[in-house]
């Protein structure tokens, strides 16, 4: 045995496996997050009209669209010259709050809080939703569908359905919020605003409490990165803001600039792309400031940002810090805090702009200019997005570049996983219990490895092995690989 494979990888978007590699003395030597899926929109959607990207790029994945719909639109704007009004601003932001708090909601209690209320040690079949409810009481069980509904309500509202919405235009948005939706979502925003708080009080009891040795020494020390604005965490605008892993300010960049601060680096075990620092450089899977890896996602936004932009969350900001340390945290179990953090901040924002009466002008769109080339970036819930499209005179797309949160990522994902399984893998007695703590280390980036994944080349690289009902293998097939076997 010189390989541990975990295949598939459970609770997370996409399809991977993880192979876990042994010296010869049967000790892990490395481990890898491998990616077979792969998407190929960077090339079908040469060509295509520009208008039809924030829709098309939507259906990249169907966990985080209103991200890619966002970052679509955004790069719209910068491409046509035109800056969205005060009031479609003010909209598009509602409408992201919705997404945050329950794509959160999504991750914390149907995909990560087995690994945590019930353990990783738990039997399979149990680590799961219906597990989690059977633990907490099925009350707490119909608050969190409830509650993660109220998020989907808020897009559909606007976006027309909660999936695949169809509501950002070059210049603003396709329609305004009607006064009887305004008073539902303001119905529903005390509550949002009660159970984010309750969730953050459900992690500090149960999940603080029992894993804060793992909580505190599970850690890579990493460069941030994140979107600010006036200095808080953002999700829609502001520049994107990456400090070192002390803490200090390293680079800023926003729209087309980003290319000055990041590269790519490719890996031929897998479809995604890797991206580094451009000022530090490639030094492999290592962690310091003299490697160029950098983290994204909800820990990665509060290090690189000074606080919250609402109260409730700012408290709360400071609670985790006090607790862990002080700034910057490097621990990778706590991007389940953070995340916590930033519901209670989406929830306290619907709140907010629900309640301003601004919200309901008509005056929702500015008229586009000429094309050219524009960057839109935002923060999906798992990190940095960003789009880039070239658009010609004709209003088609010339070329574009995706930046997709778990590619950032990606180094440290494999960083971490690697770093588990030398932890709490027991070559001579290998437990379920153990996987499951390698797997637990991916889940805390919430990853989504179906937006993550690209094909540069015009034909996929792959290799499909072929078992009979003996479990020996048949027939090998692959393309890009070489000649078919």
């Amino acid at each position: 045995m010189n390989k541990i494979s975990i295949d598939p990888i459970t609770r997370l978007e996409g399809h991977g496996k993880i192979d876990i590699i042994l010296d010869e003395e049967k000790n892990v030597k490395n481990a890898y997050l491998q990616v077979p899926e792969y998407k190929g929109f960077e090339k079908f959607c040469q060509g295509r009209k520009a208008e039809d990207m924030p829709a098309l790029t939507s259906r990249i994945c169907g966990v985080c669209p209103v991200a890619h719909h966002l970052a679509g639109t955004k790069a719209l704007d910068q491409a046509y010259g035109v800056k969205p009004t005060e009031t479609a601003d003010k909209l598009r932001e509602l409408f992201y709050n919705g997404y945050v708090y329950a794509d959160h909601l999504l991750h914390f209690y149907y995909l990560a809080s087995p690994d945590f209320i019930l353990g990783v040690d738990a039997p399979k079949e149990q680590r799961n939703i219906l597990g989690v409810i059977g633990e907490v009481g099925l009350d707490i069980g119909k608050k969190v569908i409830k509650q993660r509904a109220n998020g989907q309500k808020i897009i559909s509202m606007l976006g027309g359905k909660a999936i695949h919405p169809m509501f950002g235009l070059p210049g603003g948005v396709s329609h305004s919020l009607s006064g009887n939706d305004r008073q539902e979502i303001s119905d529903m925003s005390e509550g949002m605003v009660d159970f984010a708080s309750f969730t953050l009080e459900l992690f500090k009891d149960k999940i603080l409490k029992e894993y804060r040795k793992p909580i505190e020494e599970d850690v890579l020390e990493l460069y941030s990165m994140g979107l600010v604005k006036d200095g808080a965490v953002s999700h829609t605008g502001g520049v994107v803001k990456i400090v070192d892993p002390d803490g200090n300010h390293h680079a800023e960049f926003s729209g087309k600039d980003y290319l000055d601060v990041i590269r790519e680096h490719i890996d031929e075990w897998s479809y995604m792309k890797v991206p580094y620092l451009k000022g530090v450089g490639w030094k492999g899977f290592q962690e310091g400031a003299d490697s160029g890896i950098y983290r994204v996602g909800t820990l990665g936004r509060l290090n690189a940002a000074d606080g919250m932009q609402t109260p409730l969350a700012q408290e709360e900001y400071h609670e985790m810090y006090e607790t862990l340390g002080g700034k910057p945290v490097h621990s990778t179990l706590a991007y389940h805090w953070a995340r916590l953090i930033e519901v209670l901040q989406a929830a306290e924002l619907v709140k907010q702009l629900v309640e301003d009466d601004s919200i309901l002008d008509k005056d929702i769109r500015n008229k586009p200019g000429k094309p050219g080339r524009g960057v839109g970036i935002v923060e999906a819930a798992r990190g940095t997005l960003i789009h880039d499209y070239t658009i010609n005179e004709e209003g088609l797309v010339d070329d574009l570049n995706l930046i997709v949160a778990t590619q950032h990522n990606a180094a440290a994902i494999n960083m971490s996983v690697r770093d588990a399984a030398k932890k709490y893998i027991d070559t001579g007695d290998i437990r379920p219990g153990m996987l499951n703590s390698v797997e637990r280390a991916f889940r805390a980036y919430d990853p989504c490895l179906a937006c993550a994944t690209h094909s540069a080349m015009g034909e996929t690289p792959m290799k499909v092995t072929v078992y009979d009902s003996a479990s020996d293998v048949y027939r090998e097939m692959s393309q890009g690989l070489g000649d078919d076997r």
